[in-house]
């Protein structure tokens, strides 16, 4: 049986995902900049809704927990 060289298939590997992302179409910096932006504003307004759900529903259980202690605790 033939021993096979494993860093001679690593070395093919990496020359075959370079020679892929030469040929793949990149943003241009302009672009770039644009998704980025995209993307922060995205995530605050994702963040800020997040915030408000959480506060909602954290005032909803303890005023629910609140509820329950008061009819129990009669």
């Amino acid at each position: 049986m033939k021993m096979r060289n494993p860093l001679r298939r690593v070395g093919i590997f990496f020359g075959e995902t370079a020679s892929e992302l030469k040929k793949a179409s990149w943003p241009s910096q302009k672009e770039m900049r644009h998704y980025v932006s995209v993307v922060l504003v995205g995530m605050a307004i994702l963040g800020v809704y997040v915030a408000i759900v959480d506060f909602a529903l954290l005032h909803i259980v303890e005023l629910c927990s609140d509820w329950v202690r008061g009819r129990l605790g009669r």
